[in-house]
């Protein structure tokens, strides 16, 4: 019995966490003198807000900052390697035009043009770059990117080619003269190609006789060794004299005396003392403007040669700029995302 007395006490006194004001009753019993005293101040109790830690798994990046200042430098980049490949433009369609007033050139009518047509196509892809960088449109850029490669491959391809057809062609020594003899078969197969068809060669004919390269030589001498010491052009020296194995007497650099023995060269049988004929059908004739043919070739060759590796250089700069321009456009739009 006394026991469950003790029992009954103790169920109904009340448990006290705390002390004074902070004081917080847990029995279900409270004594009404005690219950005032550990609740008088409520706001005291200032609840405990629990954050989740973040997971370890997972790690905050922090955001890389591009400045405005370095992708405006790529564009400006971009701008100016197309400024130059324009500029680069201009000596290939100086190279085409300057064939195509040749004397050979002008009346072979060949190489001239697909110069011009490259050197005008690399023009307009280069202004259509400096459009896109300038006003930053992506797919213009990539157009130019594309198209200048071709362009590039199509010109190195052209300057090999010339390269090869002009290894061969050498003039030939003659005793007691300066100018040099010129053989059609000493040229590659390409350039005796242009001047084999007699249907060619009478249009090529036809317009060495409507130029000046015979008649200047009878204003500039006047005495056989005068002209004999001269340093004649191939086109002259093939086109407007008979073959000096002829045998033929000299008047003047257009009219000679023929010789009794016209056996030793085909084309001494040619040669006419004809202002409009000459030797213009003889096989000296076609080398004589294939060797003119050569040496504006290969002039123009060096220029193609020149610009076409300082485009490779502005192609590639350009491929550069044009990644780190993307690079940077990437890294602003990750940085908006982030924000």
């Amino acid at each position: 019995m006394c026991v469950g007395m003790c029992l009954v006490s103790t169920m109904a006194r009340p448990h006290r966490l705390g002390c004074g004001s902070s004081q917080v009753s847990l029995g279900p019993f409270p004594r009404s003198g005690g219950s005032s005293q550990c609740f008088s101040n409520p706001r005291s109790l200032t609840p405990v807000r629990f954050s989740p830690s973040p997971s370890p798994s997972k790690k905050q990046t922090k955001p890389i900052n591009i400045s405005p200042t370095k992708m405006a430098a790529s564009n400006n980049v971009i701008v100016c390697i197309n400024f130059v490949a324009v500029i680069l433009s201009i000596p290939i369609i100086g190279a085409g035009i300057w064939l195509s007033n040749g004397q050979a050139d002008s009346c072979v009518q060949f190489l001239q043009w697909p110069v011009i047509i490259l050197g005008v196509l690399i023009l307009v892809v280069a202004l259509a770059g400096c459009i896109g960088a300038f006003f930053r449109i992506t797919w213009l850029l990539v157009v130019y990117l594309v198209a200048m490669l071709v362009l590039v491959i199509l010109l190195v391809c052209l300057v090999g080619f010339v390269y090869m057809v002009t290894l061969r062609g050498h003039g030939n020594i003659e005793a007691d003269r300066a100018y040099l003899q010129y053989h059609m078969n000493d040229f590659s197969g390409f350039l005796r190609r242009r001047v084999r068809s007699s249907f060619k060669w009478d249009r090529i004919r036809s317009c060495i006789g409507q130029t000046n390269v015979c008649a200047e030589l009878n204003q500039s001498y006047r005495m056989a060794e005068d002209f004999f010491n001269a340093r004649l052009t191939p086109m002259q020296s093939g086109c407007c004299r008979p073959p000096t194995q002829c045998g033929y007497t000299f008047v003047n650099p257009t009219y000679w005396i023929r010789a009794f023995n016209l056996a030793a060269d085909m084309d001494c049988l040619q040669w006419s003392n004809d202002q409009t004929q000459l030797c213009y059908n003889c096989d000296s004739c076609k080398g004589g403007l294939l060797a003119n043919l050569r040496k504006e070739w290969k002039r123009a060759n060096v220029i193609l040669i020149i610009t076409v590796i300082l485009l490779i250089v502005v192609y590639l700069i350009g491929c550069c700029a044009f990644r780190n321009a993307k690079t940077e456009d990437l890294f602003r739009k990750y940085k908006q995302g982030y924000t």
